[in-house]
């Protein structure tokens, strides 16, 4: 009885983590979302410089990542100190993001130095999948699964799809896999807030 009551309480424990997890990365679908409609602006603002302008340095449009990436640290930082607990999903989810920031730029290492440019674009979309799958499966959002596994799809179809449309695949996988899942993360953030005040 004692051990059933344990496995019980224990079971119920894991339960309140994972929600207070989900709680905590409920708010995070502000970087989603950040992230999302800047690559979804800075793919759609290349592939119209380069396929209707013939603009030959529209990959500049890039840097404006920079920025981003200068408020995600800010915004992470800020965070950090109101959050006074940081659970083993958090601590999970941060080496997931961790791993995709560097496989990220080692694998754009290696294709730009083998001079591989026509697989840039394929295998940032299977790596977008990465995050989005495996925070989809710890925190039990089913959108981010489907994203992941949409940005994998459209890794195979650019094998089948002309370079020059690549961008356009860019789009589409980030919208379904950083955008949406971030709106509806956002949408549940501020809905318990609204609750919460009631």
């Amino acid at each position: 009885m004692d051990n059933r009551f344990n496995e019980q309480a224990g079971l119920e424990l894991i339960q309140s983590m994972i929600n207070k997890a989900k709680n905590n990365y409920t708010e995070s679908g502000t970087l989603y979302l950040v992230w999302g409609i800047v690559v979804l602006l800075c793919s759609l603002s290349q592939f119209v410089l380069a396929y209707f302008f013939k603009y030959e340095y529209a990959h500049f449009i890039w840097l404006a990542t920079w920025g981003v990436f200068a408020y995600q640290i800010y915004y992470l930082s800020n965070k950090k100190k109101r959050v006074k607990v940081r659970t083993y999903a958090d601590e999970i989810l941060s080496y997931v993001w961790i791993c995709f920031i560097a496989c990220f730029f080692i694998m754009l290492f290696i294709l730009i130095y083998t001079r591989n440019f026509e697989l840039i674009l394929t295998v940032i979309l299977v790596l977008y999948g990465i995050p989005s799958f495996l925070s989809g499966a710890i925190l039990k959002i089913h959108l981010l699964v489907v994203g992941g596994i949409s940005c994998w799809a459209l890794a195979i179809a650019s094998l089948f799809i002309p370079i020059q449309f690549h961008l356009l695949l860019i789009s589409a996988a980030i919208t379904v896999a950083w955008i949406l899942p971030g709106w509806n993360m956002r949408k549940k953030y501020l809905k318990q807030i609204t609750n919460a005040r009631q």
